[in-house]
């Protein structure tokens, strides 16, 4: 393929739209940005649209057979070009075009640990826990009532590309509880009010770790949905933790 140079190519204008909330849910495409992230999209079998590289800067041995195990041809862009496409300075000079996947409760049929966070507003700490969610083997992340969007460039980032072996499901509260008290799955909740422990209690297996989101928490009657309520004992002058700093310590404590 020719190298494409124009800043007002189609196909550039179409990957650099994608940086805008409204595009990715029209297209339901998505950007991945990177050697690992492209890497981890390729090996878990995402569904890749186009491919986007600069040859002058993806000049590694594992970029090159990357880029050699693709199943579509890769488009060429000049330097400047990946620049203006990247969301930050000096891009490694490659990015994706990813179709986007929607999983159902009803999909989800067995698992042994899971993270549900309700309406969590920071992009950041939804892919910091599905990449610690990763490192201790738990299965499954839901996420309830919106909150941040998973295919937000720094849900993408933060992840890892453990966001492309992870089953994700996005539903509202109401659904979840019912479909969790149907599969007997225990709930446990967060609480700073919570009169239970974290050091003190054993979950039971299958069970889903419930947060709520950084600036409310759960809610009364959020956390009354659930078997039990756990605390984080705060010894200092803060009264609470960063959700995705919380979810690793209790998802070590409980699972890890």
């Amino acid at each position: 393929m020719d190298l494409i140079t124009s800043l007002a190519n189609p196909l550039v204008k179409h990957a650099r739209a994608l940086r805008q909330k409204k595009t990715r849910t029209e297209t339901g495409l998505f950007l991945v940005e990177g050697i690992h992230h492209v890497g981890e999209a390729i090996e878990a079998d995402w569904k890749i649209e186009s491919v986007l590289y600069a040859p002058d800067l993806l000049t590694s041995s594992f970029a090159r057979e990357l880029i050699s195990r693709l199943k579509i041809p890769p488009q060429p862009v000049s330097v400047s070009v990946m620049e203006s496409l990247a969301d930050k300075e000096n891009p490694q000079g490659i990015i994706a075009l990813v179709h986007s996947r929607r999983t159902q409760l009803s999909e989800i049929k067995t698992f042994s640990r899971a993270v549900a966070l309700v309406s969590p507003q920071d992009p950041g700490n939804v892919g910091t826990i599905l990449r610690t969610m990763d490192a201790v083997d738990a299965d499954v992340l839901f996420l309830l009532e919106g909150g941040v969007e998973l295919y937000h460039p720094t849900v993408v980032r933060a992840s890892m590309g453990t966001l492309f072996w992870k089953p994700i499901v996005q539903a509202s509260f109401n659904e979840f509880i019912e479909w969790s008290h149907k599969g007997k799955y225990q709930l446990i909740g967060t609480s700073a009010k919570a009169d239970v422990d974290y050091n003190t209690f054993i979950p039971q297996t299958p069970w889903v770790l419930m947060l709520g989101n950084e600036q409310k928490g759960l809610t009364r009657e959020q956390s009354s949905a659930c078997d039990v309520t756990v605390s984080l004992p705060m010894k200092g002058r803060v009264s609470s933790l960063n959700l995705a700093v919380a979810a690793g310590v209790l998802l070590y404590q409980f699972g890890g």
